[in-house]
């Protein structure tokens, strides 16, 4: 029985309230990896991810951040089989960009770089359109998406997450801060996809960053590829690996 409420910890609606209760961090992170453990790399898209970004006003901190951990994935990945990312941001009014694709991370931080967040409202949608896009045309891993908001219809998101879905392209999506909607969005969007959601905050930077990096040496070689990262002392890599079955 509860102190507080008088109800006993075995009666349903204390298991319910305990079960509406906010998921801790590590268990994001649990999820997170025990999502990729589920979803393997397709030999014919390996090696390329599209790495989307909210540049709008309120992720300045982060944008700089990222400029430093696509140099990592791309460092990481390389001394496996190497890895190509196309860049999707969306910032200001109406304005969405995907770049080409990129082998150097020099030349992605470059041009990261020159770009400033600007104000406006998230265009999560267009980031979708040019993943699907890109699965059509080129043929891509997975696709990464680093935000903290959502401010657009989640109908419209769900359907074009559910043809990602389709076309067996999983959306790893990190959540900077606590807001709820944008949680349940990503969430619903991770799911649809066969992908995974974690969210992290501005003390976690070091580790988005391995996770981030074993994502991309896993979309490039598989297990064997994360083995070596494990042996350069790459934490995502012992994370990822613990939660992969023997063989897997």
């Amino acid at each position: 029985m509860t102190a507080k409420t008088g109800k006993r910890e075995g009666d349903p609606l204390v298991r319910q309230e305990a079960d509406s209760r906010p998921p801790s961090a590590a268990a994001d992170v649990a999820a997170f990896l025990q999502k990729a453990r589920e979803t393997p790399p397709d030999p014919g898209r390996s090696g390329r991810l599209v790495f989307a970004l909210d540049a709008t006003m309120s992720r300045q901190p982060t944008w700089d951040q990222a400029c430093h951990i696509q140099a990592e994935m791309f460092r990481e990945a390389g001394q496996i089989s190497g890895l190509e990312i196309k860049l999707v941001y969306f910032r200001g009014f109406g304005e969405c960009r995907a770049s080409r694709w990129f082998k150097d991370g020099q030349e992605l931080a470059a041009v990261m770089s020159r770009i400033s967040c600007q104000g406006g409202r998230t265009q999560i949608g267009k980031v979708l359109t040019a993943a699907l896009k890109a699965a059509s045309d080129d043929k891509i891993a997975a696709l990464v998406y680093v935000g903290d908001c959502m401010e657009e219809n989640v109908d419209v998101l769900c359907d074009k997450a559910g043809q990602l879905g389709m076309l067996g392209v999983p959306v790893f999506l990190f959540q900077e801060g606590r807001d709820g909607v944008a949680e349940r969005a990503f969430r619903e969007i991770a799911r649809l996809t066969n992908g995974a959601f974690c969210r992290f905050d501005a003390g976690a930077a070091q580790q988005l960053a391995d996770l981030l990096k074993a994502v991309a040496v896993f979309a490039s070689g598989g297990r064997p590829a994360l083995q070596q990262l494990e042996r350069q002392g790459g934490r995502g890599a012992t994370l990822l690996l613990s939660q992969l079955p023997p063989g897997g």
